[in-house]
């Protein structure tokens, strides 16, 4: 079986596990009521079919660290891979409620196809009804995923140690929500230091430094491979973060998914925002700059001025940046017998697949 086949496998069984987590919570459900279990149902419809980009990075990871492992070995980490990605949607439902958003990739996320479903309550009704239970879901499986980490058949010094790196996770990426709400409201200073290690706590602490630690942790690699792996992952993070950033603004939203413009009509304080305070171009962005009414017109406007003042160009320099960062920390990692030569390729093949990257 080629590599490529493993790979798609192992994919298969992710998605496998997680309909069968969905399956089992749904039939519970059922004893608490119908609606209730429709819950359950339309999370799993939601949830499941995505990418899984985080659960891949994990098992390529932890193939490329450890080629012979056994069966067992694999089983530990396609199961906390599935976990990971019950973490992922947790957040996302959260995310979405925080945001108002009712959209997630060209389509209704949970809480527009739960507000659209009610034909005999208003819509004030209908949303807040929608916006609860995504919030109770997002506890539901924040409270399956780390109760699935912690069920994983592993040795108890490992098993400690995913739990207490899974727990650190949660505790960085809500600091980093946190901020994100605070830099919204004005709460605290816009500044561009403040805007990245808010982007590093959000998204890249658990999106990517988490499959990759827990991937070399599986395998058996030293702590000094994960501390690597951790530094890279936030890196690579930030770049995906930052590369997203740019396509809410100066993306095709038909390739994205996302609201055109959704970022501007939010008032979402980016790097490409914190870098164009700081320009003359800021007056004339700042005056419709986080309007919910924002026109296309409008909208469009900001992203001409965004790009005349170099805001654009800014922040493609600092995903260069990041980029540069992953490939010097993956060639001393690899030189001092940190991590394989296989495991550094893997990461690098990631890294290159920023370049292009429309969705």
């Amino acid at each position: 079986m080629t590599s490529t086949a493993i790979h798609e496998d192992m994919g298969t069984q992710v998605e496998e596990m997680l309909r069968r987590r969905f399956t089992v919570h749904s039939d519970t459900a059922q004893a608490y009521g119908s609606e209730f279990a429709s819950l359950w149902r339309a999370a799993a419809d939601h949830a499941l079919g995505g990418k899984l980009v985080r659960p891949r990075l994990l098992l390529d990871i932890h193939r490329s660290l450890s080629p012979e492992s056994g069966v067992d070995q694999t089983t530990a980490a396609i199961d906390v891979a599935t976990h990971i990605e019950l973490l992922h949607y947790a957040f996302l439902l959260h995310d979405d409620v925080i945001d108002g958003d009712l959209t997630r990739r060209k389509r209704p996320n949970l809480i527009g196809a739960l507000a659209s479903g009610n034909p005999g309550a208003s819509e004030e009704a209908s949303l807040h009804w929608a916006r609860s239970s995504a919030i109770l879901m997002g506890d539901l499986l924040l409270t399956a995923s780390v109760m699935g980490f912690a069920r994983v058949d592993l040795p108890y010094e490992t098993r400690t140690r995913l739990l207490d790196l899974v727990e650190q996770t949660i505790l960085e990426t809500v600091a980093g929500e946190h901020t994100d709400v605070a830099l919204s409201h004005g709460i605290v200073a816009p500044d561009l230091h403040t805007v990245l290690n808010m982007s590093v706590y959000k998204t890249a602490t658990y999106s990517f430094s988490l499959p990759l630690r827990a991937g070399a942790m599986l395998a058996g690699s030293s702590c000094a491979a994960e501390d690597a792996l951790h530094l890279v992952g936030r890196h690579l993070g930030l770049a995906y973060q930052l590369q997203d950033d740019l396509l809410c603004v100066f993306g095709d939203h038909r390739m994205h998914g996302k609201d055109a413009f959704s970022d501007l009509r939010e008032g979402k304080e980016t790097a490409i925002i914190a870098y164009a305070r700081s320009t003359s171009a800021w007056p004339r962005i700042e005056r419709t700059f986080g309007s919910a009414d924002l026109t296309m017109h409008e909208a469009t406007e900001i992203r001409d001025a965004l790009r005349e003042c170099g805001a654009e160009s800014f922040v493609t320099a600092l995903i260069a940046d990041q980029r540069e960062a992953v490939s010097t920390l993956l060639a001393e990692a690899e030189s001092s017998g940190e991590i394989s030569a296989d495991a550094a390729r893997t990461i690098s093949a990631i890294t290159d697949r920023l370049d292009g990257r429309q969705s």
